[in-house]
């Protein structure tokens, strides 16, 4: 996989449908994973999009989810740089960096889909997620 950097929109609900124009407006292949994919019982939420993924044949990639059970949704903080890859692209050395003199949010441990993951606002008040892909 190759490192790559890339805008992370958050929704309140509507995700699917955000993605769905914005595959019809890019084209593309979209991938869409729920929370109820991934375990969450409740069903006020299992149909809410936990991340989804539009790499289209120009080269753009975008990802987007909804607001995660427990987190508020914050109008004009909604999007994130996200930055994802392989462990030799040296991505858990720009999270050290990243985090240093920020606020981690989400600790970059392993998480319930296998990767290497974690979440922070860095010094400047810019947030980032950062993905390691680990082989299965």
């Amino acid at each position: 996989m190759t490192t790559r950097l890339n805008p992370y929109l958050t929704f309140d609900g509507d995700a699917r449908q955000a993605m769905e124009f914005y595959q019809s407006v890019f084209g593309g292949q979209l991938r869409i994973s729920t929370f109820g994919e991934f375990g969450t019982s409740d069903p006020a939420v299992a149909d809410k999009v936990m991340h989804a993924l539009l790499n289209t044949d120009r080269g753009y990639t975008l990802m987007a989810a909804d607001t995660a059970p427990g987190m508020p949704y914050q109008p004009g903080s909604t999007i994130t740089c996200s930055l994802s890859g392989d462990p030799e692209e040296g991505l858990a050395e720009a999270w050290e960096k990243l985090s240093d003199g920020g606020t981690v949010t989400v600790p970059f441990e392993k998480q319930m889909w296998g990767d290497l993951y974690g979440m922070c606002v860095d010094r400047f008040g810019v947030p980032w997620m950062v993905n390691v892909v680990q082989s299965q």
